[in-house]
């Protein structure tokens, strides 16, 4: 027996268990911004009347007065999408309980993209003019997202890095080769600029006596963010 443990001991003298791996996992973070080089509108005209069939004619004349004007200024027919129509039916307050309803609303919802920013001024003005009486959405876009979603994400890496070796080094040691990276989702943005200008969108073009279009959309930037994590070992 005691030639037995002599022989154990000496064996798990010659194989001692290895240290566990040294690493740091750390987060890098980076912003690249541009200036969008696209604007998407997303349009809708809205008509109320007592049937169906006038609803939609009314609906019908102004989304027609609405894409003449766009061609007129520009607008290819590639950049204009007619996204969705609605027909609901409409009851004044206290008439719930009658068979058919006092009227109905028809809904058609249209995209259109301006490819020269400078433009949005006067298609806003144009559009309003011919009958567009809600603006449901106004985002910005640029067509190099790829490239900048590239550049932010070679950003991040490198900040990544910086900051594991400064925390290394605050410890006296030194970091290696990287064990593992993961990209977190990212996403691209002006902090959402949005404008609902809903049913008095009209009511404001008619104060402005139809109204010239004027200086007071600025584009700003597009911010194209990248996050990453990544495991150094420690040397």
């Amino acid at each position: 027996m005691l030639c037995l443990a002599l022989v154990l001991l000496e064996v798990s003298s010659v194989n001692p268990t290895p240290p566990p791996p040294r690493s740091i996992t750390v987060t890098g973070d980076a912003e690249v911004k541009v200036a969008p080089n696209l604007v998407v509108l997303s349009l809708s005209v809205e008509t109320t009347e007592k049937t169906v069939a006038k609803a939609k004619a009314a609906n019908d004349q102004r989304m027609a007065r609405t894409l003449d004007v766009l061609k007129k200024v520009g607008i290819a027919p590639k950049d204009l999408q007619t996204d969705r129509v609605t027909i609901d039916p409409v009851r004044d307050s206290g008439s719930y309980s009658k068979p058919e309803p006092d009227g109905y609303v028809v809904r058609k919802a249209l995209v259109v993209t301006l490819r020269e920013p400078a433009q949005f001024e006067a298609v806003l003005t144009a559009v309003l003019e011919a009958g567009t009486n809600r603006v449901d959405d106004i985002e910005f876009r640029t067509t190099e997202l790829r490239p900048l979603r590239d550049q932010a994400r070679a950003l991040a890496l490198k900040a990544a890095k910086e900051k594991a070796t400064a925390m290394a080094g605050e410890l006296g040691m030194k970091v290696g080769k990287p064990q593992a990276i993961n990209e977190q989702p990212t996403w691209w943005g002006m902090g959402g600029m949005r404008a609902r200008m809903g049913g008095m969108a009209q009511n404001v073009m008619q104060d402005r006596g139809g109204g010239e279009a004027s200086d007071t959309f600025a584009v700003g930037q597009i911010a194209v963010k990248a996050q990453v994590s990544v495991t150094f070992d420690l040397e």
